[in-house]
């Protein structure tokens, strides 16, 4: 007769197995385990784990475990009601394996946790066949835990942007990453001021006064909260972003061009948008020449797509006072495009002059966190969307945890 056993495949403390049944004329296969509390030991609450006294013998409920092979695994528990001292009231028995909420043991639960790293949760709630919702409470569950509250130490430089979720002003959120290690930090609803000081009243004083720079794009909303809680911190403005503001121009001085050229000058400027906007090296051989074709025929699109690579060098400077002599040196050339909206750049550019020369202190963008967003979006159209931005939240923290910065000492 064997002598195997499945006692070991069960290590659960203050119980015993009293009985196992196999069904196999169901579609999946199961097995039931029944487990009885063992009454050498003393009960204890659930709450607070203090030992009690048998109250009444309790219910039965229906667990479900981590699969043996091919066959699921459900634990027929009976839990027994404790009387508490300590909490003054009767309460159900604390059990090691599983969570009275519960309908799955912590080791299932683990295990649906590491699944949902790498799967989405309706994969999970397929191969386990269990409710998506089921899944998703587990897997916040165990996000709150690890990544629920914002780690605040360490921060130097920080990089802070939007993204879209939904359509509508409503739909952003706002992502705060730790420039050095790319740590996402934060995210919280909106990107308004009140969203940014959300994530500041989170931290104190002496480490608002360890951020040195900040990058951003030109919203000053964000721009006001940061002076508002690190007046100390350096504001540095994107590249991308002020080149994308002057992409506007291009593009309206194009549809200009396009409305007072005559017909045959027409056939170089229709459908040229993408060549003017994107940087030369990303076109292939046949869209740079035909961009050179362009230049060529139209003195007005060739100076305003030469002031979009001068406005790029601006980036290349060390030096303030270099960086300041080349910026006012572009708004004079480009003062000399008669357009209204290259005007009101030219007043932008100087009204945020601060941020572009500060770049020559702190080199940093929001470059690497636009990288982080489009990681953040593959999250999202991995989960079909995200109706609980909470949820999306832990998600995108836990993907993208950063790397670890170790200092050396001499």
């Amino acid at each position: 007769m064997s002598n195997l056993s499945i006692a070991p495949y069960f290590p659960f403390a203050r119980v015993k197995i009293m009985s196992q049944s196999v069904h196999m004329e169901c579609q999946t296969p199961g097995t039931v385990i029944r487990l009885e509390p063992d009454r050498r030991f003393r009960p204890r609450c659930h709450e607070c784990g203090r030992p009690g006294t048998v109250h009444t013998a309790g219910l039965h409920r229906i667990l479900r475990d981590l699969n043996v092979g091919q066959a699921q695994t459900f634990l027929q528990v009976q839990y027994r009601r404790v009387w508490c001292a300590a909490c003054g009231k009767a309460k159900v028995e604390q059990l090691s394996f599983a969570d009275p909420s519960r309908r799955v043991t912590h080791r299932l639960a683990r295990y649906i946790y590491d699944l949902c790293r790498v799967m989405t949760i309706h994969d999970v709630a397929e191969h386990l066949d269990l409710d998506p919702k089921t899944i998703k409470d587990i897997d916040k569950h165990f996000l709150e835990q690890d990544f629920g509250t914002t780690d605040y130490e360490g921060l130097r430089i920080l990089a802070i942007d939007e993204i879209g979720l939904t359509h509508g002003q409503d739909g952003y959120m706002t992502v705060v990453l730790d420039y050095l290690t790319g740590r996402v930090v934060w995210m919280g609803r909106g990107r308004k001021a009140e969203t940014l000081d959300a994530f500041f009243a989170g931290m104190t004083e002496t480490q608002k006064q360890g951020i040195e720079a900040v990058a951003l794009d030109m919203w000053e909303a964000f721009i006001k909260s940061v002076r508002t809680h690190c007046p100390q911190a350096k504001i540095v403005f994107d590249l991308f972003h002020l080149v994308q503001g002057y992409g506007e121009v291009i593009d309206n001085v194009r549809r200009q061009e396009y409305a007072r050229v005559g017909p045959n000058e027409r056939t170089f400027i229709k459908g040229s948008r993408y060549l003017l906007l994107s940087n030369r090296e990303n076109l292939r051989p046949d869209q740079q020449a035909r961009l050179d074709e362009l230049l060529n025929a139209n003195r007005r699109l060739n100076a305003v797509y030469i002031l979009k690579d001068q406005l790029k060098a601006l980036y290349g400077f060390r030096s303030r006072t270099w960086a300041k002599r080349a910026l006012d040196q572009w708004c004079r050339l480009a003062a000399e495009v008669d357009h209204p909206l290259m005007s009101r750049f030219i007043r932008r550019l100087k009204f945020f002059e601060y941020g572009i020369l500060n770049h020559c202190d702190y080199p940093i963008g929001t470059s690497r966190l636009e990288g982080v967003n489009n990681k953040i979006k593959v999250i999202k159209r991995k989960a079909y969307g995200f109706h609980d931005p909470e949820y999306f939240a832990l998600k995108v923290k836990q993907a993208l945890p950063g790397l670890e910065i170790t200092t050396k000492t001499g």
